[in-house]
């Protein structure tokens, strides 16, 4: 039976849902390729010795980046077996393993920093995702969620972005769960970025 996204109520088809076989892996570099994270790393702004996950790291293009922030553990999780394979060819000293937002196999309160970008869309259950990035981050901690949008989305990304009822959910939910949550328009992403205030 396939997996029901969150957003539409109706069955994921999509191959960057979880990539596999050749589909998958040609889909994997053009995720690589067209989906731009510097701007992500920018608000995300990862310190020092900070412990950081990301959920549904794809072929490992954020995954690279993170390596290069100074911080001191860099883990991630995907559901795709074949992501794993082409992310850890970019992962240098990070972790990495196969898992999914609602499920990503580590301890509570693991990270200072949980960020997860283009995933949010094809869970199956909203809050279970939530309550998990919830659950592995530490108090005083920090999470980022981020969807295609923004102030100046390509073709592609306009055609992807989530409606502003879907948005609220995801502000709603966090806000749940969180102390501070905040909505960026990067250019090509709608970011929320939550905080605990402990």
């Amino acid at each position: 039976m396939a997996t029901k996204s969150w957003v539409t109520g109706g069955p994921i088809n999509s191959p960057f849902a979880s990539p596999s076989g050749l589909i998958g892996r040609l889909a994997g570099r053009f995720m690589y390729y067209t989906n731009r994270q510097d701007e992500v790393l920018r608000v995300l702004g990862v310190r020092p010795g900070e412990h950081v996950l990301e959920v549904g790291y794809g072929p490992g293009a954020l995954i690279r980046l993170l390596g290069r922030t100074g911080a001191g553990r860099v883990c991630g999780v995907d559901p795709s077996p074949d992501m794993l394979t082409m992310a850890s060819r970019r992962a240098g000293g990070a972790e990495l393993r196969v898992g999914t937002a609602s499920d990503t196999g580590f301890p509570d309160a693991s990270f200072d920093c949980v960020v997860t970008v283009n995933t949010v869309a094809l869970w199956p259950d909203l809050m279970d995702g939530l309550r998990e990035l919830r659950r592995v981050t530490r108090p005083g901690g920090r999470v980022m969620i981020a969807w295609h949008g923004g102030s100046a989305p390509s073709r592609i990304a306009r055609s992807l972005r989530l409606p502003e009822d879907k948005l609220a959910r995801i502000e709603e939910g966090l806000s749940e769960l969180f102390d501070e949550v905040k909505r960026h328009e990067l250019k090509s992403l709608t970011v929320f970025a939550a905080r605990d205030g402990s």
